[in-house]
């Protein structure tokens, strides 16, 4: 008589079965599932009306059955507005956080691995980089890449023969990714890198090296893959606050331009006008902070899932 073989799981269903016994982990996942489904797919449905037509006749009104959210100053929609609003604070949080980590990911990675004079120059780059104002670095780095942004804009339209109001939105953001990540990493570099130089000597490290493994395998297959945790983490702590950054930005006019909108220019715009049209704040500010607390929720729970020390149940 044969012995049944229990089926053993992978590291990621194994991560996966742990992530869902955490309420406050998978709340915060399918809340944002629901954010960005609403966002993204929202619009195109036909009740949801145009975020850029001006009404004059009904400017400032209150919440209603034909305005949910109310209309701000020039009388559009507050509820599509904030709707494709919450489409660029998400893609410029995402895209540009992921930029940020890829960069410093890689420059971490072999900063703490090879160690020595080598690490010593490429953390003193990050110590002057960091004594450097962040937010005119951006703005010097976003002016520099904005010509070549409006050249791609003009491509794409001559290639694929979309309109610009299409094509435009996306585009014009693109100095706003590369700006925001490529001087965003500086922090998850240093994160990476202790990480790294803690777990290089470890023993499954110097399994590794006798078995003749090159050094990028053992540092990308075999060390990178433990220090998930913290990059999860600071991930989902930096799409907010990347968020917030470019709504700095385009309130200085070097980010989202006008008719566009975001998350952070409505609540810029919600603060300025809080005290008569409290709406204007209080819908935009609901959405973000929500955001905020699931991504906060989540990137614990993944903290806690992937941990490749945590015990198996």
């Amino acid at each position: 008589m044969s012995v049944p073989v229990e089926k053993g799981q992978s590291p990621w269903q194994d991560a996966w079965h742990r992530l869902s016994r955490n309420k406050a982990a998978m709340l915060g996942l399918w809340f944002l599932v629901v954010i960005v489904l609403l966002c993204f797919i929202g619009p195109l449905l036909p009740f949801v009306k145009s975020p850029t037509v001006i009404n004059l006749d009904n400017p400032g009104a209150g919440p209603s059955a034909v305005h949910w959210f109310g209309t701000d100053q020039l009388g559009r929609d507050l509820f599509a507005r904030v709707l494709y609003g919450g489409q660029v604070s998400l893609l410029v949080g995402i895209v540009a956080t992921g930029v940020a980590v890829a960069i410093g990911l890689v420059y971490g990675a072999v900063s703490g691995y090879v160690g020595g004079k080598l690490d010593d120059l490429m953390m003193r780059i990050v110590d002057i980089l960091f004594a450097l104002p962040f937010l005119v670095l951006v703005i010097l780095f976003s002016l520099v890449v904005d010509k070549p942004a409006s050249e791609v804009t003009e491509w794409v339209i001559k290639t694929t023969g979309w309109s610009r109001d299409k094509v435009a939105p996306i585009t014009t953001l693109m100095p706003l990714f590369i700006a925001i990540g490529s001087i965003g990493w500086l922090t998850i570099a240093r994160i990476v890198r202790a990480q790294v130089m803690t777990f290089k000597h470890q023993e499954f490290v110097e399994a590794a090296r006798s078995l003749g493994l090159g050094h990028g395998r053992i540092l990308f297959r075999h060390i990178l893959p433990n220090v998930i945790g913290p990059i999860i983490v600071y991930t989902t702590l930096a799409v907010p606050g990347i968020m917030l950054l470019e709504s700095v930005l385009s309130f200085l006019g070097l980010g989202v331009r006008p008719p566009n909108s975001s998350w952070g220019i409505l609540i810029k715009e919600g603060a300025d006008r809080m005290e008569t049209n409290t709406w204007l704040l209080l819908f935009p500010a609901l959405f973000f902070s929500s955001t905020l607390f699931a991504l906060n929720f989540l990137g614990d729970g993944l903290r806690d899932a992937l941990d490749p020390r945590s015990s198996k149940d």
